[in-house]
């Protein structure tokens, strides 16, 4: 009768040693915010076995040392875009006032890309116009024609662009694609992945999972690159929270369409982009791009002044939020924001909610139906104090506004892949644009406006109004927020 006992024993022993150990690192664990280190304090010790495991698998921030090697090496062989024959030209000399140099500075200290001047840039219509755009641009490419996406797939869209790259490879020009291993699986699984192959275009699978379960123990698995970028002759990108996919996305049919915003920009801001391609794509590829980086940039027309924040699991801690809590902080008469997925830290919701309360007309847009249940209620947790602060929400009810922007006083803006949430602030692989042009900005603004006239506003007598249980049930989400 004592074996069992002896042997129950020696168990929970063991299992309150590595509760014990895992305390001590949760604890110890660099760059972690004190809610993110309570929470899966209380994870580990109310849920014993599951919380033990759940920390194995998600409690940290890595995509495994095999990979980080890889990339630190790649990395530190890329020549800076900065070192470029021509970079030091006054024409790439990036104008900005004053006010708004701090701001380049931030995305200057993230990626290490400084403002660049020359470029020029247009808004196309819808996610349509987009790839008719996209294609035409790979249709006519002389060089080279790079692209990335978290999400390709094998639909209209998604096939034409794959047909465009085809018919590039066919007449001689190097095209490289690369495509998020998890959110483009069913394109990389398909025939048209294959023939993109046979044709002659290079492929690339951006952090591959293979064996799921082997996979989890050498890093994160639910770490993805969730970029959207193109690079045409180095001298044409396209940014934006566009997928390569028919704006009805038929894996989730039921939100659609998906409402995007992406942007066409010709010049040097290119040869950043690149410079963010190559470090993915060699990371992965026995590739070596550093020539196409060594070339000299052209010297432009005048034009506005951009540049690439590339964020990451492997990039400083916090970089994105900084970003954007910078530009929250920056605004002085209008602060516009549209953004899909908002489960925003304690600094970020003080920023936005101190942005109203000092007399900034501070705006959010969110869709008002989420593919994800889980951010919806975090999100709407959020709504009592930006209404208390002044914050004006809306919420589009035209289908799932998955544009990411922020624009500053009719003056700045901000696009790209970064949603506001703790997914992109700290785990995914992302890429925006930081650009000054009141034209061009205030053609953002208009789009925007666009998403506000589709959208109803969010009342604070609504939100005064919601049931204990639907209040209880938002919070209970977001407390979770720390942890996933």
């Amino acid at each position: 009768m004592t074996e069992p006992i002896m042997l129950t024993g020696a168990s929970v022993a063991t299992h309150l040693f590595v509760q014990g150990l895992l305390l001590v690192r949760i604890l110890l664990r660099p760059h972690r915010e004190p809610a993110s280190r309570i929470a899966w304090v209380v994870v580990v010790f109310a849920l014993p076995v599951v919380g033990i495991v759940a920390y194995l698998l998600l409690g940290e921030v890595n995509i495994g040392w095999r990979r980080l090697a890889r990339l630190r090496a790649v990395l530190a062989r890329l020549p800076a875009v900065a070192d470029a024959p021509g970079a030091d030209a006054p024409a790439l000399r990036g104008q900005l006032p004053e006010r708004h140099a701090q701001l380049f500075r931030v995305g200057e200290s993230i990626s290490g890309y400084a403002p660049i001047g020359g470029n020029s840039a247009s808004l196309p219509p819808d996610s349509d116009a987009v790839i008719e755009a996209l294609v035409a641009d790979i249709d006519a490419a002389r060089d080279h024609v790079h692209l990335m996406f978290y999400i390709w797939l094998p639909d209209g869209n998604g096939i034409e662009v794959a047909q465009a790259l085809m018919r590039a490879a066919a007449r001689g020009i190097t095209c490289r694609a690369m495509a998020d291993d998890l959110g483009s699986r069913l394109m990389i699984r398909s025939e048209h992945w294959r023939a993109m192959h046979d044709a002659g275009v290079r492929l690339g699978r951006a952090l591959p999972i293979g064996n799921p379960l082997l996979r989890a123990l050498r890093g994160r698995i639910d770490l993805r690159n969730h970029r959207k970028l193109v690079v045409i002759d180095d001298w044409i990108t396209y940014c934006g929270s566009q997928n390569c996919a028919d704006p009805e996305f038929f894996i989730k049919a039921e939100f659609g369409p998906w409402v995007d915003l992406m942007m066409r920009f010709e010049g040097p801001v290119a040869r950043q982009n690149q410079h963010l391609f190559a470090g993915d794509w060699m990371a992965h590829v026995d590739d070596d791009l550093g020539d196409l980086l060594r070339r000299p940039l052209r010297s432009p027309q005048p034009g506005l002044t951009a540049q690439v924040v590339g964020t990451g699991p492997t990039v400083r801690n916090s970089a994105m939020p900084e970003m954007f809590e910078s530009l929250i902080y920056a605004a002085r008469r209008e602060l516009v924001i549209t953004t899909p997925y908002y489960v925003a830290g304690e600094s970020t919701q003080a920023a936005l909610c101190a942005a109203a309360r000092r007399g900034v007309e501070t705006i959010v847009v969110f869709p008002a139906r989420n593919d994800s249940w889980v951010v919806s209620a975090a999100s709407r947790s959020y709504y009592p104090d930006l209404l208390a602060a002044g914050v004006k929400i809306w919420e589009y009810v035209g289908g799932l506004l998955h544009t990411k922007s922020l624009t500053l006083d009719g003056e700045v803006t901000l696009i790209g892949s970064a949603n506001m949430d703790r997914r992109s602030f700290e785990l995914n692989y992302e890429n925006n644009i930081l650009f000054y042009d009141p034209a061009l900005t205030a053609a953002v603004r208009s789009r925007q406006q666009i998403y506000i006239e589709s959208a109803v506003p969010v009342e604070p007598q609504t939100v005064a109004a919601w049931t204990r249980r639907h209040r209880l049930w938002n919070n209970a989400v977001a407390m979770l927020g720390p942890v996933l």
